[in-house]
């Protein structure tokens, strides 16, 4: 962790509201006149999309377990190796996963596939990176601990699969039995690799929805903002500026579930990312020192309830 070069990570899936939260830090950096170098975790998978379908095809054919999850399909080594040389000068490579046919025309190239590796720009404030291992821990690798600001941005399991199944069946044209297949290939990855950073990060941001999602696999419709509430865990409140009145008074419907629990509507999810967000990003500027780099050590990671 860098005093001089923070860095902050968002780890989050689908139907987390991570689309949500980048709107959100995109405001803060706006309003605080940041420049922001910012990181796709889907820039550090290690095949392209026609790649992924045979490396799967042959894990599978192996016995073995393989998924985006895991660290198998992913540079864990080069994103580690980001931050910590982000932390250190404030630099470090990075790339672009084309997802559609919009981002991959900028740039002539097919959907599915990874633009160059490429510096960072120079002089930015903090890096910021949105993906599924801004906070992974393996017996290899530790990303966790250059991380200043971690943030968890999550769904209920069954919404997180309704999210799947509709995007994979709608917008792709998979059946609904090939993208069950998937979310059980990809189970022993989540519960290993994914599951756990949620007990690390200093935030969490949970989507609960308030209609049945009993049956993800049957579900019509993803639950709306306006079907849900939003849990917002901070694993220790003493450690940044949490101000739970102001919050309670600036969040209509908002209320304390426990001492370090504040639950607000699903629509006010962006607003409460910004109000609670950019006081602890100012604080954690006002540390930055003068001269040599510096670093400081992270907390533990007990959750405190």
């Amino acid at each position: 962790m860098s005093l001089n070069h923070p860095i902050i990570a968002v780890t989050g899936s689908s139907g987390a509201g991570t689309s949500t939260a980048r709107v959100a830090f995109e405001h803060i950096f706006f309003r605080l006149r940041l420049k922001a170098a910012m990181i796709d975790g889907d820039a550090f998978h290690a095949y392209e999309r026609s790649q992924m379908a045979e490396a799967v095809q042959k894990a599978t054919i192996r016995g073995e377990n393989f998924s985006h999850f895991g660290p198998g399909a992913n540079h864990l080594d080069k994103l580690e190796t980001l931050f910590s040389e982000y932390g250190e000068n404030g630099s470090g490579m990075s790339r672009r996963y084309l997802h559609d046919e919009i981002e991959a025309a900028e740039f002539g190239q097919e959907p599915g596939t990874f633009t160059p590796w490429e510096a960072l720009p120079a002089d930015t404030d903090l890096l910021m990176y949105e993906g599924l291992h801004g906070g992974v821990v393996t017996d290899q690798i530790n990303v966790a601990q250059h991380v200043d600001l971690m943030v968890g941005v999550v769904p209920t399991i069954n919404l997180e699969w309704i999210q799947k199944i509709r995007r994979d069946t709608d917008v792709r044209g998979y059946e609904p039995e090939d993208v069950a297949r998937v979310i059980l290939r990809r189970m022993p990855d989540y519960v290993r690799y994914i599951t756990p950073q949620f007990s690390r990060t200093d935030i969490n941001f949970q989507r609960i929805p308030l209609v049945d999602t009993s049956n993800p696999f049957v579900a019509r419709d993803v639950p709306g903002a306006d079907e849900s509430m939003v849990v917002i865990r901070f694993r220790n409140p003493r450690e940044w500026p949490v101000d739970f009145p102001y919050l309670l008074t600036m969040i209509n419907g908002s209320f304390m579930s426990r001492p370090n629990t504040l639950v607000v509507p699903g629509t006010k999810m962006r607003m409460a990312i910004e109000i609670i967000i950019m006081p602890i990003i100012e604080t954690i500027l006002e540390q930055r020192p003068k001269g040599p780099p510096k670093r400081r050590r992270r907390t533990d990671y007990r959750i405190e309830d």
